[in-house]
């Protein structure tokens, strides 16, 4: 286990703050937001997936502390002693390699949700919330929409499925052992230090890398399908406002509730003129998310503020952060693919 903490003197009458995946896109975006209010924040991540970038934001600040930690396995609870708040972010993403390793997402996705909710059972006696960051994919392809929190849950792949299990067990702590949780939906977040790794999977990703070295942007069938893009900070807000709340037991959807088209995204990120290729629809993908954040707004009192149009602004303004991103074409989108198809396809391979 590795740790990193700043030499100089924490403040003593911070309230304690613990965030799981606190190396990562979201988890990033909390530790920050819970710092600027004066939180001693204990991050962990097991870097499975984590930016040393991430770490290294905070490192001058004393009221923040690190540690690599692998949460499916053995690990020091008393970590989380005395912390008035959780955040639960950490997790593996993407679908195929999900497809491909699902004990490994079990392990990283269900597994660690367990040992992290029994570390807070024994060791935090006074947590006013356990704030979970469950995943919209749980829907599947819905019936209806916008789809609210009662639609059925109806997972495409074990990505989604570790997911709502995940969920499910901390639900369960929460009636059981009195725990005080809540389950946040993400829908489609996107924003600054989104996951730059090699694996083909999120949209803008994918485009701005290709943009960035000229390419044709890949659009997956005719690019009519619309997802609810929201914000990073958007969602980081909506887990402070959370974990402030008196709200438990509850599972909430965080959106936007204006699903935007690829083919709009496109346009925003390369211009109406700017080359595209089309490529197969794909297996298992909804045409639409769009979340019903009607119970966000009553409960929480949260409303995004960033627009589709801005986010994207502060997309291009950092693109060259995704410099190092492969450059996905036609050829290498097919072959990242392959166990999409084999696996989700109505023509399963024998």
């Amino acid at each position: 286990m590795a740790k990193q903490k700043n030499k100089a003197k924490a403040s003593k009458d911070a309230k304690k703050a613990v965030v799981t995946g606190a190396a990562g896109f979201i988890g990033s975006h909390v530790v920050e937001l819970l710092l600027s209010k004066g939180f001693k924040v204990l991050g962990i991540d097991s870097m499975a997936n984590g930016q040393l970038d991430n770490v290294e934001l905070f490192q001058n600040n004393p009221n923040y502390e690190f540690h690599t930690i692998e949460l499916a396995g053995q690990f020091n609870e008393k970590l989380f002693k005395d912390a008035t708040y959780v955040f639960h972010l950490a997790a593996l993403a993407d679908i195929v390699p999900s497809i491909e390793e699902p004990f490994k997402y079990h392990q990283a996705n269900v597994t660690a949700t367990i040992r992290v909710l029994e570390a807070c059972r024994k060791y935090c006696p006074s947590l006013k919330k356990f704030v979970y960051s469950a995943s919209s994919s749980c829907y599947g392809i819905p019936d209806k929409y916008p789809t609210n929190e009662v639609a059925e849950v109806r997972p495409e792949y074990p990505y989604a499925f570790t997911k709502h299990v995940g969920e499910e067990y901390v639900l369960f702590w929460g009636k059981l052992y009195g725990l005080p949780v809540i389950s946040l939906r993400f829908f489609n977040v996107y924003g600054p230090r989104a996951r730059s790794n090699t694996t083909y999977g999120a949209v803008f990703k994918v485009f701005l890398s290709q943009k960035l070295h000229n390419k044709p942007l890949t659009i997956v069938g005719d690019g009519k399908q619309t997802r609810d893009f929201t914000f990073v900070t958007d969602i980081a807000k909506a887990c402070f406002k959370a974990a402030e709340s008196e709200v438990t037991d509850e599972i909430i959807n965080i959106a936007t509730g204006k699903p935007q088209s690829i083919n709009y995204l496109a346009e925003l990120i390369g211009g109406k003129s700017y080359p595209k290729e089309h490529l197969p629809k794909r297996p298992g993908e909804p045409d639409s998310t769009h979340g019903d954040i009607t119970k966000a707004k009553k409960l929480l009192k949260w409303e995004p503020e960033v627009s589709f149009e801005e986010g994207v602004k502060i997309m291009l303004k950092n693109i060259e952060y995704w410099r190092s991103v492969p450059v996905w074409d036609k050829e290498s989108i097919e072959k990242a693919t392959k166990s999409w198809f084999k696996y989700l396809g109505k023509d399963k391979e024998e």
